[in-house]
């Protein structure tokens, strides 16, 4: 059976983006998203929930991240769910939890009144210049074939 693992989030962040480096020097960005969902319930009351989804940016793209986000800004993630596993050493329960491993980050407007801009100064999508020419995973690069525009 296929499956399908997308995932497109807009939200604010929870946090500042934290960097560090892999021992063969790639940059990781890790940082939370802040969504809401808004709804009422049949009694009429009116409820806000909050979820916060951690999400992971890897080299240039993570180290743009933590150079120009700061907590409460404006962002639209898309990527893939991964499964984090591990076993709690102190008590060795095995745990896991969910997160997004972002494949694209678009900065929106500012997301605090400090850095607040208008929508249209917000700073373009970001994608390492490398990934930029590289086709998606499962193409080869050549456009689906069709009708000719006239």
């Amino acid at each position: 059976m296929a499956s399908f693992n997308q995932v497109i989030l807009m939200g604010h962040l929870a946090h500042d983006p934290e960097l560090r480096y892999t021992p063969q020097g790639k940059a990781v960005a890790d940082f939370a998203v802040a969504v809401n969902r808004k709804y009422t319930r049949q009694n009429g009351e009116k409820v806000e929930d909050v979820a916060f989804v951690d999400i992971t940016v890897w080299d240039r793209m993570g180290e743009s991240c933590a150079e120009y986000l700061k907590k409460g800004r404006a962002v639209l993630v898309s990527g893939h769910l991964v499964q984090d596993r591990w076993e709690n050493q102190q008590t060795g329960q095995k745990r896991s939890k969910l997160k997004v491993v972002a494949e694209r980050v678009q900065f929106l407007g500012g997301g605090s009144k400090d850095d607040a801009k208008p929508a249209e100064e917000s700073e373009p999508l970001v994608v390492p210049e490398e990934q930029a020419s590289i086709p998606p995973k499962g193409t080869n690069g050549s456009k689906p074939a069709g009708k000719p525009r006239r």
